[in-house]
């Protein structure tokens, strides 16, 4: 009796024992985003694909330590993360949970989003480009997501309703050959892709390369409306939107179709038609290198040193979407250049939502925007951390940059497809 009287107590500890034990075994993982805890931003974004693709879970901590993921834990994404040199936190339930009553709380400006899929990336640019040549492939490549190029074959091929998103490369939308005819039209480059661009028209049908290259816009156009993500950045956002709103209207002068341009034509562009932009003008010189009153290259007055872009703050609770495409480590992000470098304020559309702008000089750098069913995001400025990248310039090293807060902007639109949709509020 008295040995089973000293056994009892001797249980009892051994049950809370292994109770406690228990409850404090880990059983998320914490995929810290904020300037202090992470050693790579970028590839923290392709852990979380990488766990997507694998039909597992993840949940975006929008506002939390710079936008953290909550992924399941498992000895294969600690080693995942510990390859790619991504810096985790391991949390009990009880830790996660406390994390997510938190988030919770009506007085944070927080929200927990569940990313659900993988979406299927479509990068729409030239076979024969190189990954450096763009900073979204450039990022993509670093950041370990795949992706798929296509081009204007695909496009007119009904291809694009396989893809969840599509990201426009430095793309010249309205035929004329990126407006580079002033400064490069003999150089070998500039009269190689004339004429491939010519043989591509020919060969799918077209007698111009701007009716081509507007029918592509149009293709693009229609995947949006009908629920596409749409990504742009550079010359590939204006060009756009003015290929659309010139549809039906020749705006090529001789160098670039073999004939005149119409009479009058600006007086003729439909801004019902467009994405993002209106009451625009454009660019007649052939000789400069612009396309229309939207780009603000020629008219910033902001030096170097001080050009840089604050993102807006929105309502994680009630404006979920931009509130996922701003997420960062920082509020104010270094600016960079391109040939459309960013957007006159007075020309946005006023349903389009600005998420990031230069105050000083009135400019937007980074907007949003709702097109039928679908979504579209445009990027000013050609690579975040190249200030001003020039024809045969050397490739941007994203090892030397892994926190970088303009890059992850990119990468927030990748994961928008991802997350489980919930009715916007606004």
């Amino acid at each position: 009796m008295c040995r089973s009287r000293r056994l009892k107590p001797l249980l009892a500890l051994l049950v809370v024992f292994l109770c406690s034990s228990l409850s404090a075994r880990a059983s998320v993982i914490l995929i810290p985003m904020d300037a202090e805890s992470q050693k790579n931003h970028l590839k923290a974004y392709g852990i979380t694909y990488w766990m997507l693709s694998k039909q597992q879970k993840v949940q975006w901590l929008l506002n939390y330590r710079g936008g953290s993921f909550l992924l399941p834990d498992g000895e294969a994404v600690r080693k995942e993360c510990q390859i790619r040199g991504v810096s985790f936190e391991v949390l009990s339930d009880a830790q996660a949970n406390a994390v997510l009553d938190g988030i919770s709380s009506p007085a944070m400006n927080q929200e927990s989003v569940i990313l659900e899929k993988a979406p299927k990336i479509a990068v729409y640019s030239p076979k024969d480009n190189q990954p450096w040549d763009d900073a979204v492939t450039m990022v993509l490549t670093y950041a370990e997501i795949p992706y798929v190029t296509i081009y204007d074959e695909e496009v007119l091929d009904d291809k694009l309703a396989l893809y969840d998103w599509l990201h426009l490369h430095h793309e010249d939308f309205t035929g004329q050959y990126g407006k580079f005819y002033g400064a490069y039209r003999a150089a070998p480059w500039y009269i190689e892709g004339k004429r491939l661009a010519e043989e591509r028209a020919t060969k799918l049908g077209y007698d111009k390369v701007s009716e081509q290259k507007g029918a592509v816009a149009e293709k693009i156009r229609r995947y949006v409306i009908g629920g596409g993500f749409m990504f742009a950045m550079c010359s590939a956002t204006d060009s756009f939107d003015i290929a659309l709103a010139a549809k039906g209207v020749d705006i090529c002068e001789p160098m670039f179709d073999g004939d005149a341009s119409q009479a009058n034509y600006q007086s003729q562009l439909d801004f019902s038609r467009t994405f993002a932009f209106q009451d625009f003008i454009l660019e007649r010189n052939p000789l400069r290198y612009e396309f229309s009153s939207i780009d603000m290259t020629a008219k910033r007055k902001v030096p170097k040193e001080s050009d840089y872009f604050s993102l807006m703050e929105f309502s994680a609770k009630w404006d979920p979407v931009p509130t996922m495409l701003t997420q960062n480590h920082t509020a104010l992000v270094k600016g960079f250049m391109g040939q459309t470098t960013s957007f006159t304020r007075d020309e946005v559309k006023p349903t389009v939502m600005v998420l990031g702008e230069c105050k000083i000089n009135g400019e937007a750098r980074y907007i949003h925007g709702i097109k039928g069913k679908g979504f579209f995001t445009f990027y000013g400025g050609h690579d975040p951390e190249d200030y001003q990248h020039r024809v045969g310039d050397p490739k941007t090293e994203l090892e030397l940059h892994p926190t970088s807060p303009g890059y992850r902007l990119i990468l927030n639109n990748v994961l928008f497809p991802a997350a489980k949709k919930k009715k916007q509020k606004t």
